[in-house]
Formats: C-alpha cells, sequence, structure tokens
C-alpha cells in the first residue's frame, strides 16, 4: 500500500460547537474553530448545520453558527 493511500485511512470523532461574533457568520464558524482547536487535535473538517441570529433595534447584532467538526482520533 502506498503512503498516501495509508494516510487516508483514519477514524474521526464529531463534536458539535456554536460559534458566535458580531462581524458575521464566516467569523463565527472561525471563532468556533479556534476555539475547538485550544482543546481538540488533529482538527480535520468541518460541517455548518445551522445558523442563526440575533435582532436588536432592527439591526443585526451577532451571528450564531453550528459546526459539526471532525478530528481524528489517534491510534
Amino acid at each position: 500500500m502506498s503512503t498516501s493511500a495509508a494516510a487516508g485511512n483514519h477514524s474521526y470523532k464529531v463534536v458539535e460547537v456554536v460559534g458566535s461574533s458580531d462581524k458575521g457568520s464566516d467569523d463565527a464558524v472561525r471563532n468556533a474553530i479556534a476555539d475547538a482547536s485550544g482543546s481538540l487535535h488533529h482538527l480535520a473538517w468541518f460541517e455548518v448545520v445551522n445558523q442563526r441570529g440575533h435582532i436588536e433595534d432592527g439591526k443585526v447584532a451577532h451571528f450564531q453558527v453550528t459546526l459539526k467538526i471532525g478530528f481524528r482520533i489517534e491510534k
């Protein structure tokens, strides 16, 4: 088996994380991943599963994005 094929055989654990930002949903995603990387290792992928926001005085006050984040399980 080639090295590149062997490198693709991994198992992953998935956690759900909610990131928030007053700047936008992209920033909320980045905040969630940055915070998760502080306690989780080998982060590999993410999936946005929900987006919502908070409205104050007729304007968007902040964004919340729910992510599923996959990280590789160490052997």
